[in-house]
């Protein structure tokens, strides 16, 4: 009888124990993974920031809010790069000389075929040439994919939401803004459930996005990202 209660003592230490561990091993283990699959949705949505941002560089401002448009921008787009030889001197500046009159003095040279003001201006190794570059090229290192940039990273399959904002400020002023989300109910799946649900209620208490996300449509950030 004693043996039996001394087993039955041990499996009720060997549980408490377990229970202690589990309560504190719990929150660190789902931390950390939170963590692992946040920075593989943190380097996404840092590339798809940077495809609105070239994007909008040659659409007068806009965003767009389609995916596969992006996409396409960013396969198949060229963005202009300026090669630049020779500065401008502190006495050229100061005598009101710019980069765009010292290039407007330089084609019309080129044009007439008369140099004399370009010598006048000590504008002879001055050069401003622009050369079209692919943005896969450009942005993006190489091997990059572009097709893989809407899936969310652990969201089995989910798609990033993605949205723009085109309005004109009181000031007439147009306003172009977009946003990507990413919920934690969908880069979390199979962890905690529990935790999950408590990290929702901070940031609702918080008022804050449960989840990650760049850019905003509602205020205004310059396309931050929220872990910023």
């Amino acid at each position: 009888m004693k043996t039996v209660f001394n087993i039955v003592l041990v499996l009720c230490a060997a549980a408490l124990i377990y229970i202690c561990y589990s309560s504190i091993m719990g929150p660190i283990n789902f931390e950390k993974a939170k963590k692992e699959r946040e920075q593989a949705i943190i380097a996404r949505l840092i590339d798809i920031r940077k495809a609105q941002q070239e994007y909008r560089s040659l659409h007068h401002g806009m965003y767009t809010e389609h995916f596969d448009t992006l996409i396409d921008f960013v396969k198949n787009q060229k963005l202009p790069f300026v090669m630049k030889v020779g500065q401008l001197t502190d006495k050229q500046l100061e005598d009101g000389l710019t980069e765009k009159k010292a290039m407007a003095i330089i084609n019309k040279a080129q044009k007439t075929g008369k140099y004399d003001e370009v010598k006048k201006w000590g504008l002879e190794n001055f050069k401003r040439d622009t050369m079209w570059v692919a943005v896969m090229d450009t942005v993006y290192p190489k091997g990059f994919n572009p097709d893989s940039m809407k899936y969310i990273p652990h969201g089995n399959g989910a798609i990033f939401e993605m949205n723009v904002k085109n309005d004109t400020a009181k000031s007439g002023a147009p306003v172009f803004l977009f946003e990507v989300k990413a919920p934690y109910e969908t880069y979390l799946g199979g962890l905690d459930k529990q935790e999950i649900i408590n990290l929702k209620d901070l940031n609702e208490k918080l008022g804050r996005y449960s989840g990650l996300m760049v850019g905003s449509i509602d205020n205004p950030n310059n396309g931050a990202g929220n872990w910023e």
